[in-house]
């Protein structure tokens, strides 16, 4: 199946919404380029968040900064399935589905290798489509992983399919409809996301709330709350041979229950353990670091972007 609609990209930083066809799903993404002047360096591929109104534009502040920077790679960032301008189908999403749709992405609509950048407790949709296309993928960088024992552990089946029959129900809906208001999505970011409360800006906020407009986004956020993005990754990650760079909040935290607090020099040794290419970094924030940290996160990052050629 080929794409229904690629445009050409601009040489605009932030270029209309596109779109392409996948498993007769409409899915959209948009691709950045440097202002006048032709892109150079491999591309990068952004793998936004999931949570209540994210979306791809979760990556508008780091697309301004990077090319304010003077970077020239083109950027691709799509909107996965459930989030966004994509469709919102009522089903239970897992990171293999989400992977497929990046590989078909990559595959049909980028055509070329690319550093994948990937935020917070998406890593498991970058370490399921490095398994799938592994040829395509020159770098990764890992923005916030999620704390390691939430990437070793599978919760029971039953638990994520009772969680998503709970979520999945008049119940529901009663409660996104209140996690969509702004009250919530400042207590939430405030508690779980941002170092400062003063980073909470009406730029974070109005973006949730048009991005949570549609209730049909809530499938996506559920899919997530119930667990289906957990399991076991050791094998997977020990298996990745692209180098590799973990950039960690200093004050990074966790949505995990568990009672062992991990610090994030604890965080960032267990991915640099694992990763057979590795190096890691520790920055100013907490867990949405190419949002809060933006200027910090980018200079971190460039470097080791730009070794590719």
């Amino acid at each position: 199946m080929q794409p229904s609609a690629v445009a050409n990209t601009t040489n605009l930083t932030a270029s209309p919404s596109q779109f392409y066809s996948w498993q007769n799903y409409r899915c959209a993404y948009e691709v950045h380029q440097p202002i006048n002047t032709t892109s150079e360096g491999v591309p990068l591929l952004l793998i936004h968040p999931i949570g209540v109104g994210l979306s791809r534009r979760f990556w508008q502040r780091f697309c301004r900064e990077w090319y304010s920077t003077g970077q020239r790679n083109s950027i691709y960032n799509p909107d996965l399935l459930g989030c966004g301008e994509s469709d919102m189908p009522r089903i239970a999403y897992t990171p293999s589905d989400w992977a497929e749709q990046l590989q078909f992405f990559l595959q049909t609509v980028v055509q070329k290798p690319v550093i994948v950048v990937v935020q917070g407790a998406l890593l498991p949709v970058a370490i399921q489509l490095v398994q799938k296309e592994s040829n395509l993928i020159a770098r990764l960088v890992l923005s916030g992983p999620p704390a390691w024992a939430l990437m070793t552990n599978k919760p029971p089946e039953w638990q994520e399919k009772f969680l998503w029959n709970v979520l999945d129900s008049p119940f529901g809906s009663a409660f996104y409809r209140y996690a969509r208001t702004p009250k919530f999505l400042r207590s939430f970011s405030t508690r779980q996301l941002f170092a400062s409360e003063n980073a909470v800006d009406a730029e974070w906020l109005n973006t949730l709330l048009a991005g949570a407009e549609n209730p049909a986004s809530r499938h996506a956020v559920f899919s997530f709350l119930a667990g289906f993005w957990r399991d076991d990754y050791t094998s997977f990650i020990d298996s990745i041979q692209q180098p590799t760079l973990t950039v960690v909040g200093k004050i990074a935290s966790s949505i995990s229950q568990d009672n062992k607090k991990e610090t994030p020099d604890e965080r960032l040794a267990h991915y640099l353990a694992c990763l057979p290419k590795s190096r890691g970094i520790k920055i100013n924030g907490r867990n949405v670091l190419p949002y809060e940290s933006t200027t910090e996160f980018v200079a971190a990052i460039a470097p080791f972007i730009n070794e590719v050629f």
